[in-house]
């Protein structure tokens, strides 16, 4: 059953004194379970930070039913240009977020099912969740061969991945939390998780590549409502509470005071690209002039998301030596993004002499350090 969530519902949390005085007032007597009525990606990562850091879970664990309009979510110590086509995501408008918790790379959209599980840290058991996921994929199909692995994966008929796991473990409190495969854009979801950058050298948590499939290929009555109420009625049943599914909105500070500064702050460039592990880009271009093709070597060091060293080299004879240094020094501390690559050449054209031709070879030289950003 969905019923909207209300501080005059009977299900009201319990959270520690650092929470201002607003908000869920009192307790839940044993569980309960949220759905977002949002799809974005950024206001649903924030629920899971503000429930992590603020509700007391001793007794009253916390099912989080959630989906997103489409994005790709990289985990907490991944590289955003290892992982993803950056510029296609761009140019198609998908909305790149980085979770809390470690794991790797994954495609949301609205086919896809998230699920976060609450507990005190003395019960975080992934196993025992998966398992509970396990049970309620097969009150709805018996026949489904699903299987959680070693690693927390779940996998259909042995082989598809179908569901992916991260976890984020706490002082006293912890979660874990895991997609579901039901009816995602299989086109989209490789596409955007193909890498187009080559050269990068990184220490960064890698993503381990899997052949997946969706629910509804298998079965076309597993639904994401289907899924998301079989699993709701089986997280009731096992912790012994009612089953209910309360709908939140996570930009109401009413009930999560605070909630929307947590939200913008997952949409900020320091976290987005600046909490990339220190990364470097060894790699090599070819331009046209004449009727050769001349090669372009670039070096560059990023740290904390901006350019710590920059090495451009190219043949004397195409850019002068004095330019290549002007380019290289001028882009030592900028971000490492395409944005403010075109803002530092505008600038670099503006103070250079009126040189057609050099103005066009540092356009050329620009487009081609931007398609590795």
């Amino acid at each position: 059953m969905l019923i909207p969530f209300s501080t005059k519902n009977c299900f009201q949390l319990l959270y520690n004194l650092k929470v201002p005085a607003a908000g869920f007032k009192n307790t839940v007597k044993s569980g309960l379970i949220l759905q977002s009525i949002s799809n974005d990606v950024y206001q649903n990562l924030a629920v899971e930070d503000w429930i992590h850091d603020h509700m007391n879970l001793e007794g009253k664990p916390v099912l989080f039913l959630w989906r997103n309009s489409p994005s790709v979510v990289i985990g907490r110590h991944q590289n955003p240009w290892r992982e993803c086509n950056l510029n296609l995501m761009r140019e198609e408008g998908i909305k790149l977020a980085r979770r809390r918790s470690g794991g790797g790379t994954v495609y949301h959209d609205m086919g896809n099912i998230n699920l976060t599980f609450f507990t005190t840290k003395k019960k975080y058991d992934r196993m025992e969740n998966l398992k509970l996921v396990v049970r309620a994929l097969n009150a709805v199909q018996p026949q489904l061969d699903v299987q959680a692995t070693k690693r927390f994966d779940l996998l259909l008929d042995g082989q598809f991945k179908i569901s992916g796991t991260a976890s984020k473990i706490g002082r006293t409190t912890a979660y874990h939390h895991c997609t579901l495969l039901c009816s995602t854009d299989g086109t989209f979801l490789s596409s955007m998780l193909k890498s187009p950058y080559q050269g990068i050298r990184s220490n960064a948590t890698a993503s381990i590549p899997a052949l997946v499939k969706n629910l509804l290929e298998k079965d076309p009555t597993l639904t994401c409502e289907v899924l998301m109420n079989a699993i709701a009625a089986e997280y009731a049943a096992y912790h012994q509470i009612d089953n209910h599914i309360n709908l939140i909105n996570p930009t109401d500070e009413t009930l999560f005071p605070g909630i929307n500064s947590k939200a913008k702050e997952l949409q900020t460039w320091e976290w987005l690209y600046g909490k990339t592990p220190k990364f470097s880009i060894d790699t090599s271009f070819n331009v046209l002039y004449g009727q050769s093709h001349l090669e372009i070597r670039v070096f560059i060091d990023i740290k904390n998301g901006r350019i710590e060293i920059c090495n451009i080299k190219a043949p004397d004879h195409w850019l002068p030596l004095e330019i290549c240094d002007k380019l290289n020094s001028s882009f030592i501390g900028s971000k490492f993004c395409p944005i403010e690559t075109t803002m530092l050449i505008n600038i670099l054209r503006r103070t250079s002499p009126e040189d057609d031709e050099l103005h066009s070879k540092w356009n050329i030289l620009c487009e081609k350090i931007k398609g590795i950003m």
